[in-house]
């Protein structure tokens, strides 16, 4: 019996949360990611009014601005936008079903057990949609077939608020139209190896069949293969584990005063440390991250013997990475600073930590 999947992807998951808390903000260009007026950064997500101006994900704030003047540009609250998170997943583990999520706004689910076939599934993505919505506030678009990857391409077909049911015989008419890009694996760098073979859409690694895309791409083409055949073999599992958690701040002007770039390192420790104690998150590994004029990036990093969560055991080591720094750096001796970051990685849980229930929400 093949599977049934959902992929729930939270629709511009950060932005809709702004717009959720100011109803004012509702129909404008709303950019999360930095005060351009102000300071320099990267667009970290947008609404759907933001990206009819061509702004995307990862874009210098600087050049959001030239395309959207007029946006509501806001640093975001990330322990806001954790907290309607875990709601969220707690809402989809509520179905006792196979559940796994894979960031803080998309998750899968394998309603095989709980739905006979793909009419009760969109039944159940109705469902779906409207308790995120009494609940949480937010809108979420579903994507749902017999593996994880058409349903991930499904999830993103009509955004936002939008249940796209893709059945196994209708696979190959779904994804044809599509650009090779919509394939997960291949990217807007790597498309170009496609594309000298004539490899545009989809229809086309259909028209030159599994040997010939073997033959070019080796291993990526029978995986490539395998998932435009809905041959994904990947189960839904529980496997969502924070790996990291970190924060950055670029400087407006390039920093030569140590003391003040030292008060950022101190402020970002501290801001992380909280988002790990409501977490119960303890961290073997801190990292430094300095990044220059002209993106001279330097990082260091220590691990620790145990697991800890101690912001002032961790301010020392962030201060020693710093020292060792400005003092063995030849590059800083003519540079100043644009960039530093703090990042604790290799996190373990909590053994004593409590799951909240879903009806603590509600």
């Amino acid at each position: 019996m093949d599977h049934i999947i959902f992929h729930v992807d939270l629709d511009a998951f950060f932005a809709s949360i702004e717009i959720r808390d100011t109803p004012s903000l509702k129909g404008k260009p709303v950019i999360i990611g930095a005060d351009p007026k102000k300071e320099r950064g990267v667009v970290t997500t947008c609404s759907y009014e933001a990206r009819k101006f061509g702004i995307h994900s990862a874009m210098p704030i600087s050049t959001a601005y030239k395309l959207c003047p007029n946006g509501v540009y806001l640093h975001g609250n990330y322990d806001k936008y954790q907290e309607a998170s875990e709601i969220v997943m707690e809402i989809l583990r509520s179905y006792k079903t196979e559940f796994q999520q894979t960031s803080i706004d998309e998750a899968y689910l394998d309603i095989t057990h709980i739905c006979s076939d793909f009419h009760e599934a969109y039944q159940l993505a109705v469902e779906i949609q409207e308790i995120i919505r009494q609940t949480a506030g937010i809108t979420c678009s579903i994507g749902c077939s017999t593996t994880k990857s058409i349903a991930k391409i499904a999830s993103d077909y009509n955004k936002p608020n939008g249940i796209t049911i893709v059945e196994p015989q209708n696979i190959r008419d779904f994804l044809s139209p599509m650009d090779i890009t919509r394939i997960p694996g291949i990217g807007k760098k790597s498309k170009f190896a496609f594309y000298k073979y004539g490899i545009i859409k989809i229809a086309d690694i259909y028209r030159i069949g599994l040997s010939k895309l073997a033959f070019l791409f080796g291993d990526q083409g029978v995986w490539i293969w395998n998932v435009i055949m809905g041959l994904d073999p990947r189960m839904v599992h529980e496997d969502y584990h924070r790996k990291s958690v970190g924060k950055e701040r670029t400087f407006m002007e390039d920093k030569g005063d140590l003391t003040e770039v030292l008060s950022n390192i101190y402020e970002l420790n501290s801001r992380i440390h909280d988002i790990l104690e409501k977490q119960r998150y303890r961290y073997n590994t801190i990292t430094l991250k300095i990044r220059l004029s002209g993106y001279i990036t330097h990082t260091r990093s220590k691990t620790m013997k145990t697991p800890l969560r101690d912001k002032a055991k961790a301010e020392k080591e962030l201060v020693s990475m710093f020292n060792y720094f400005s003092d063995n750096s030849s590059n800083y001796k003519k540079r100043k600073i644009r960039l530093v970051g703090v990042r604790f990685s290799n996190l373990e849980q909590d053994n004593t930590s409590i799951q909240t229930k879903i009806t603590e929400y509600i």
